[in-house]
């Protein structure tokens, strides 16, 4: 699908939240102004204290998975050079049991990638989910402290366009960071 299609159903959803939300708004005052804001979700993590905290775990894990990847990879070089130094001067037996043991290395390892992805992919959604769980009940008080109808993800909620007067991430960021024992 292309990049203008997938906008498109995005800009339907937001219209269509935007016009369920209207009369709603209109219901609790016929005066209010609908009132709109935006949160770079993207900034609250890598520039708050809880997001720095998050993303300094998952960064220790990714390099311990690296540095155990290395030394994996390391092992099947050595066996690799192993193997084709005595090709010559190794008997046939040992040369079968030197490639069997590099290519059941070479499937641990293939594994290992396997399993350290998954395992980082799974650190990355919980660290991202609590710092979504910890962040949610200060968007939700802004949003009635201030009388938002609507805050939108800047980056992931279909927008195209909007006045970066309504971006609320610097206010949303002070009060997270305020709150970081919660």
């Amino acid at each position: 699908m292309s990049r203008s299609r997938q906008f498109i159903p995005a800009i339907f959803a937001l219209l269509a939240l935007l016009f369920a939300a209207v009369p709603a708004v209109r219901a609790q005052g016929a005066e209010r102004p609908l009132k709109i804001a935006l949160i770079d979700v993207q900034r609250l993590v890598t520039d708050s204290a809880v997001g720095k905290e998050a993303l300094g775990r998952l960064k220790n894990l990714q390099d311990a998975k690296v540095a155990e990847g290395k030394a994996k990879q390391d092992e099947i070089e050595a066996l690799r050079r192993k193997l084709n130094d005595g090709r010559l001067s190794l008997a046939a037996d040992k040369i079968a049991d030197l490639e069997k043991e590099l290519e059941d290395k070479m499937i641990s390892f293939r594994r290992f990638q396997d399993d350290a992805e998954r395992e980082i992919g799974k650190a990355r959604e919980n660290a991202l989910g609590e710092v979504e769980r910890r962040v949610m009940p200060i968007i939700e008080q802004v949003g009635e402290e201030f009388g938002y109808a609507l805050i939108f993800n800047k980056f992931q909620s279909g927008l195209v366009y909007a006045d970066e007067a309504i971006d609320i991430t610097p206010l949303i960021l002070q009060r997270f960071d305020a709150a970081k024992g919660n």
